[in-house]
């Protein structure tokens, strides 16, 4: 039975939908206590996972039973704030009579942070450097544990679920297949002219500006954030670094407050940001502390909420994270007497003041969620939109596919998930992606 359950996940090509896209298969094949669903959904602006646990609460508790019974967990939690009532109503009817409970989290920044997650919803401390499995957790995300349910029913993950918000007409939550470009995309949110505005993937503390607007929506794609090239966030997120550090050479005045408020130090996890930002002025000497940098989760709180002088904490961080992976230097050993500091319940982010840091108030609005069909003529699949290795296409140039059919699989014995087509329509190109063009645009 458990073979099975995992057999048809794999099928599927489930991947982490809310993260780094980790294949599902491997993760579930884990045995562990507890199964916590990451519901927190704590970036600004972005409305999926809340919509989703509300809407479609049945499936995805369908999905943690399954994940329950594949890694034997004893018992289910699923961790989402108290302000979204609404999912709340739904899933208590749902986990009714079974070995599941509901953590209700408080509305800080980053709630969902898996290492918080489990923290808020167990107790338990992941090592730093660690994953939740070394303290008998497996994390899920929401829209991963409906793609789980439909696994089980033999459909393959095609489509993902997006919110697209910001400086566009119509706010919106909604499926698309993956694949999809962006601006097709926008297009769909009434945002036909993007001339002087910048697009975010993901939320706007850890998202990603794009650069070219007809790179392809994939399984990991949880949000697009439009933005005016003159909005605060926009313009801090696109200093060039030799900027950043100067500005860090000449106006930290160690203040600490990046330190005190970031959720990993809190956590015992042995990173102090101030200590690292002192190392652009002085870095002779400073290897031990430099490799703190490595514990750093890039959340952003200390650039866009601690400092009160402005500067980039986390782009600090984030550069010698890089210089430290080119040469070879990896995490220390946890510390073995890691703990929580007393302040940490103290000193979370709320929510609506981030907002309001941000300068996105006037974008924190309702997204709804339509479940529409969304006509999409040609789709671009990346063969690499999950942790591991990219997938190898079975399919050839000029081949007729329909939506769902596997068109590549996991090299062998490498990490990976397998890739099914999102639309029906002919194989037009293959190259690091998998171009389909739908049979009635072909005929155009």
């Amino acid at each position: 039975m458990r073979e099975q359950l995992i057999e048809k996940i794999k099928e599927a090509g489930v991947v982490g939908a809310g993260g780094a896209g980790f294949p599902t298969h491997i993760k579930v094949a884990a045995n562990a206590q507890s199964v916590v669903v990451n519901g927190a959904e704590c970036e600004p602006l972005l409305r999926v996972d809340q919509q989703l646990m509300d809407v479609k609460a049945d499936k995805m508790v369908r999905g943690l039973v399954a994940v329950m019974k594949a890694t034997g967990a004893s018992e289910g939690i699923i961790a989402l704030k108290s302000k979204y009532k609404s999912a709340i109503a739904s899933l208590e009817k749902e986990i009714a009579g079974k070995p599941i409970r509901i953590n209700i989290l408080g509305d800080f920044y980053p709630a969902g942070d898996e290492h918080l997650t489990v923290y808020e919803s167990t107790g338990r401390l992941v090592p730093q450097g660690g994953i939740p499995l070394k303290v008998d957790c497996v994390v899920n995300n929401v829209e991963t544990l409906i793609n789980i349910a439909d696994a089980l029913e033999g459909k393959p993950v095609t489509d993902t679920y997006l919110t697209i918000t910001g400086q566009v007409p119509q706010p919106i939550t909604l499926r698309l297949p993956i694949g999809t470009s962006v601006l097709e995309a926008l297009k769909i949110a009434g945002q036909t002219n993007l001339a002087g505005m910048k697009v975010i993937e993901g939320g706007p503390m850890m998202g990603k500006i794009i650069d070219d607007l007809n790179q392809p929506i994939t399984k990991t794609t949880k949000g697009l954030i439009v933005l005016s090239i003159n909005h605060p966030l926009i313009r801090k997120r696109t200093l060039p670094f030799e900027t950043i550090a100067k500005q860090a050479q000449i106006s930290c005045i160690q203040c600490r407050f990046c330190t005190d408020l970031c959720p990993r130090y809190l956590l015992g996890h042995g990173i102090e940001p101030h200590k690292i930002m002192r190392t652009i002025k002085h870095r002779q000497g400073q290897e031990e502390t430099l490799k703190m940098a490595l514990a750093c989760s890039e959340c952003g709180v200390c650039e866009q909420y601690a400092c009160i002088m402005g500067l980039s904490p986390r782009a600090v961080n984030s550069r010698i994270k890089q210089e430290l992976a080119k040469l070879g230097i990896r995490p220390e050993t946890p510390p073995a007497d890691q703990t929580a500091n007393p302040m940490q319940v103290h000193r979370k982010v709320p929510v609506k003041r981030l907002v309001s840091r941000l300068g996105l108030k006037s974008y924190d609005v309702s997204a709804p969620l339509s479940e529409e069909e969304y006509p999409v003529n040609q789709v671009e699949i990346k063969l690499r939109q999950h942790a591991g290795a990219p997938s190898q296409a079975i399919v050839q140039i000029g081949q007729q596919v329909q939506k769902g059919d596997l068109i590549a699989v996991t090299p062998d014995k490498a990490l990976g998930a397998n890739i099914h087509a999102s639309i029906s329509g002919v194989i037009k190109e293959i190259t690091d992606s998998i171009i389909i063009s739908s049979t009635e645009g072909s005929d155009k």
